[in-house]
């Protein structure tokens, strides 16, 4: 298991050893030993998620208050996602950039990002299914959201699948009502970076 730190600080991409035969492959998508020894603490499960998404579909950009803020282990097990990290912690050397990781059936990685840190995925082909895990039980009191269209944070999502084929984005009506970023700063609802 290889682990990548991305240009976001508290973000990863997990490269897991697939071990295939004629059989099928075997990987271990998460180990706990593996995943503490490169990020440096343990990752504490509440809560697991798996979602199915046509090609074209965009969800998020996704965060949660911070305290208490919500990590995310994330793999597609079937189909392509582009996976996105953004930066939304106020004082950050990063804040309002972004980064990202294709996550697929192929190479299998997965990506970990920490608490404060927004999220968003795009699929890339019909009946494309991503699985996560998170620290925190959803709590929609906590959820919050970026308009993952937003000109200023200029996410290049990418307009065709993995077929070729011209992706149209959807998005749920959550996710196209939300703001931008210009507004959450205005609104103070961010989270701080505590270096």
């Amino acid at each position: 298991m290889e682990f990548r730190e991305l240009s976001i600080p508290g973000a990863w991409e997990i490269t897991p050893r697939q071990f295939g035969d004629d059989r099928g492959v075997f990987l271990e998508w998460f180990k706990g030993s593996a995943f503490e020894a490169a990020v440096g603490r343990p990752l504490k499960l509440q809560q697991a998620n798996c979602s199915v998404s046509a090609a074209g579909v965009l969800r998020g950009v996704h965060f949660t208050d911070y305290p208490p803020g919500q990590a995310k282990y994330v793999t597609c097990v079937k189909g392509a996602f582009l996976d996105v990290i953004v930066d939304l912690r106020v004082g950050s050397p990063t804040f309002g950039r972004w980064d990202s990781v294709l996550i697929d059936d192929v190479d299998r990685r997965a990506v970990y990002l920490s608490e404060g840190l927004g999220h968003a995925i795009l699929s890339l082909e019909d009946d494309s299914t991503v699985m996560y895990l998170c620290s925190i039980e959803y709590t929609p009191s906590l959820d919050r959201d970026l308009h993952p269209l937003d000109p200023d944070v200029a996410i290049e999502w990418p307009t065709v699948g993995r077929d070729g084929t011209a992706l149209a984005y959807q998005l749920s009506e959550k996710d196209s009502a939300a703001p931008t970023l210009a507004h959450l700063v205005e609104e103070g609802v961010l989270p701080k970076f505590d270096g």
